[in-house]
């Protein structure tokens, strides 16, 4: 019984391409929108994701202030040396601590220049910032204790300035500094917020003191936190230990603030996964309004075929198997659309994901999720006028013209 009302169906489908096409239209459409919104939200919850976590694994970024635009521009309490050796021997649970001195400068390579932003540092930089090397090497010991003129370029610089020839080897000129280059970053892309991880230079943090900044201010601290350990305590004690040593009382605020990626980067998760979640509700709203236009369709599918249902009915079809016909008729039709959907929504997402540099996610859970709904439409939208063709009285449905 089944599959001839479902051979019977596809028979009615075909007899009527157009009018088939346009009523599941609506489930293209609504499946479709579903699930590509939810496969681009996805996307670019990885995308936050990933640049969050480009910053550093457990990464705690120490810097002067009291929040943003406060201040009223005055010179912000810098850290010190000191400050960074009491974090690293007084906290517990922290793999590498690493200061930073920072200064915009014009790098010049020949007839090349390039505004670029140098970062004076040691070698735990480039640990707790996940940064490797493409070529070259780190600084050494007696680099850093001597502060000599050496760097580590990032690929935006090497390609702007060693466009034909490569770096190694080569000296960069920044502003009265001749520093010759030991290392290339590897490339990066997009770091955090939007900024370009690979536009940097690092040299060593006392040549970066003695030479650029001019002074022994360290602008920034880096702090990697050990897996085994909550960064939440971490920042806690890290907060203490500062306040101690900036001689701040109870009731004054902190005059610096700290960053912990792996908050940010759960807030911002958060964030963009609800913000998924409202977008695919709001494109659900498309699958109820095909199904309103299938349930339209099959009413007027009954009203047309009435003297075919009185005749089923007249020579010994009982009514649920009029009713399972008809049923059977919206659903396929609804899934035909679910089906043509999904088709949809993958090519749909993988243009868009190209388009604007997002990673490609496709939930298949999501899709069959999707597709389920379409079915489950073609059920709740179709029984109505399945139950009216089977309640028609086999006589007055015979006298139809």
């Amino acid at each position: 019984m089944f599959g001839t009302s479902l051979l019977l169906a596809f028979k009615e489908i075909r007899r009527h391409k157009m009018r088939s096409f346009l009523t599941t239209l609506g489930i293209i459409i609504g499946v479709a929108s579903v699930v590509t919104m939810v496969s681009l939200g996805n996307g670019a919850t990885q995308s936050v994701q990933d640049q969050v976590s480009s910053l550093g694994s457990n990464l705690l970024t120490i810097r002067p202030g009291q929040g943003f635009g406060r201040g009223g521009g005055a010179r912000p309490a810098y850290f010190d040396l000191d400050d960074v050796e009491a974090i690293r021997t007084q906290i517990a649970g922290l793999r590498v601590v690493a200061p930073q001195a920072s200064a915009q400068v014009t790098a010049i390579f020949e007839a090349q220049n390039w505004s670029t932003s140098v970062a004076g540092t040691t070698n735990a930089y480039f640990e707790a910032s996940n940064l490797g090397l493409a070529e070259g090497r780190l600084f050494s010991e007696q680099e850093l204790a001597a502060g000599k003129s050496v760097c580590i370029i990032g690929e935006t610089v090497r390609s702007n300035l060693f466009r034909n020839t490569g770096a190694l080897g080569k000296s960069l000129r920044l502003r009265d500094i001749s520093c010759q280059i030991i290392g290339v970053l590897e490339k990066r892309g997009q770091g955090g917020f939007g900024q370009d991880a690979d536009d940097q230079v690092v040299m060593p943090l006392k040549t970066a003191m003695r030479r650029l900044t001019g002074n022994r201010d360290v602008q920034t601290i880096l702090v990697a936190v050990d897996a085994q350990f909550d960064s939440g305590w971490i920042d806690d004690e890290i907060t203490a230990l500062l306040r101690e040593r900036r001689h701040l009382r109870p009731g004054m605020e902190d005059d610096f603030m700290i960053f912990d990626s792996k908050q940010l980067a759960d807030t911002l998760s958060g964030t963009t996964r609800t913000l998924t979640m409202f977008l695919g509700a709001v494109a659900a709203v498309s699958l109820v309004v095909g199904g309103i236009g299938i349930m339209n369709i099959m009413l007027v599918s009954v009203t047309e075929r009435t003297r075919e249902i009185g005749i089923r009915l007249a020579i010994g079809a009982v009514r649920r198997e009029v009713l399972m016909q008809f049923l059977i008729e919206a659903i396929t039709l609804s899934s035909i659309g679910g089906l043509i959907g999904l088709v949809v929504s993958f090519i749909a997402t993988t243009a868009i994901a190209l388009a604007v540099d997002l990673p490609f996610t496709f939930d298949v859970g999501v899709a069959a999720l999707a597709f389920f709904f379409s079915a489950l439409i073609g059920i709740m939208f179709g029984y109505f006028p399945a139950r009216r063709a089977a309640s028609l009285n086999p006589i007055e449905a015979l006298r139809h013209e």
